[in-house]
């Protein structure tokens, strides 16, 4: 069987991701992505309303225009978790292929919400729900399996195509996370079982996110059990405290509610995305606090910011957009002072989220603190584990799966050094067994 990589997007950066696989006329997608990076740089831009084409110009989403030069046919587009850079182009480039979306529970909600708010392009293409652990028919030669993973949102998977050549498993996004807060632990044993099964691994494709950095990536338990601890320092605070993460971190936010009324405060979720991801979760009863209040529209949030302005901002926690100090977000309006939300000297601010390495995340971050200091808040930054392998968790993947050739993806040629060095430790060496590949080339697998 002749197989093809295409490293569509996301082989050169931390976002907008899009890879596809070719077995003889088969093809495969995963992921379409969004790097929202190169969206937040302009002001005021909407994706809603613009062409795929003034996207791709602008680095926003993926050029598929390689997938010309790939001699078969789409059957499945695959999308391994809700985050953007793994959804956000789906409204703009998958009706270019007359295939099934087919993903987990919550990831196919989120893009039947990414398409519904599409403007420019008609996505009509069936919607097919897949659980983890669970396997489909990609062709008479070829199955598609589910691998349950953890990750920084819910149901999350690693897709595994089984070949006549061996396993091709697709490794974006996920960390080793044995005791999740939410969902069941990462599948490793199913990850052993498939290195040793048949032919083994053909080919690993993997996110090297945090791939320079040394030890492991904790659980998500590690970080729920430092935001308990950092909220319960403050449970006699008597003025304001202000809280922000990443509204697609159901396991997160469900900590945040949780632990708010613990210390007599009334949780609200306030922003567009706070209300999405968790009425998504809610609407597919994700164990979550009952009666969450949500607000995503702009009049709801600025009556709530009023209601706990007038009753007392010392009785609530506003759950709020803004983790990466977004310029339109939540939070950043409030430290801008665009908002009936008045801080006072000592108030409190907790960021239980890392921020995207990525220059412009970081300015907006800075800046985001800055204006939250100037009007005298107390920030409590980086509570936070992240979702992405660190170099151990690199290694004990490599060990479990043993595959024959690696194409290291999700950064640029910097952040994927660690895992060259890691990789190196095997055996492997670019050139030979390892692809550092580039967007838009194909790697031929076998012929």
């Amino acid at each position: 069987m002749e197989i093809e990589i295409a490293t569509v997007g996301g082989y050169e950066e931390v976002g907008r991701q899009m890879t596809a696989v070719r077995m003889d006329d088969e093809i495969v997608v995963f992921d379409m992505g969004l790097n929202l990076s190169q969206v937040l740089i302009h002001d005021n831009v909407q994706t809603e309303t613009m062409h795929s084409l003034d996207l791709i110009d602008m680095g926003a989403i993926p050029d598929d225009r390689v997938m010309s030069e790939l001699d078969g046919e789409v059957t499945a587009i695959v999308p391994t978790h809700g985050h953007l850079d793994h959804i956000g182009a789906i409204p703009k480039l998958a009706h270019r292929y007359d295939a099934p979306i087919v993903a987990t529970p919550f990831t196919i909600e989120l893009v039947r919400d990414q398409i519904a708010d599409e403007d420019k392009f008609d996505v009509d293409l069936d919607l097919q729900v897949m659980n983890s652990g669970e396997q489909m028919a990609v062709s008479d030669q070829v199955q598609m399996e589910f691998v349950n993973v953890t990750h920084s949102t819910i149901d999350a998977i690693n897709p595994v195509l089984h070949t006549p050549e061996g396993a091709i498993v697709y490794g974006l996004d996920k960390r080793l996370d044995h005791d999740p807060v939410l969902g069941d632990p990462i599948d490793m044993k199913r990850f052993r079982e498939i290195g040793r099964e048949g032919d083994g691994v053909l080919c690993y494709i993997e996110d090297c996110t945090n791939a320079n950095q040394k030890g492991r990536t904790p659980s998500e338990s590690v970080a729920r059990k430092e935001l308990h601890d950092t909220m319960l320092s403050l449970e006699d605070y008597d003025g304001g405290m202000v809280a922000t993460t990443f509204a697609s971190h159901i396991a997160r936010v469900s900590s945040l509610l949780e632990f708010a009324e613990e210390i007599g405060r009334e949780p609200i979720l306030l922003g567009r995305s706070m209300e999405k991801y968790t009425g998504t979760a809610t609407n597919l009863d994700v164990n979550l606090p009952d009666n969450i209040e949500m607000y995503g529209h702009r009049r709801a949030i600025d009556q709530s910011l009023e209601r706990i302005m007038d009753d007392g901002k010392e009785n609530f926690l506003p759950i709020v957009t803004g983790h990466q100090g977004e310029p339109r977000a939540l939070l950043t309006r409030m430290g801008r002072g665009e908002t009936n939300y008045d801080f006072d000297t000592g108030d409190k601010v907790i960021f239980s989220a890392g921020i995207i390495p990525e220059p412009t995340n970081e300015g907006n971050r800075y800046q985001s603190e800055r204006l939250l200091k100037m009007q005298g808040a107390r920030i409590y930054d980086d509570i936070h584990v992240s979702g992405h392998l660190r170099q151990e968790g690199h290694y004990q993947m490599l060990e479990a799966l043993q595959p024959q050739q690696l194409v290291p993806a999700h950064q640029d040629l910097k952040g994927l050094s660690g895992y060259v060095n890691t990789a190196n430790a095997f055996g492997y060496e670019v050139g030979r067994d390892m692809h550092l590949s580039r967007n838009g080339n194909i790697i031929q697998l076998t012929e």
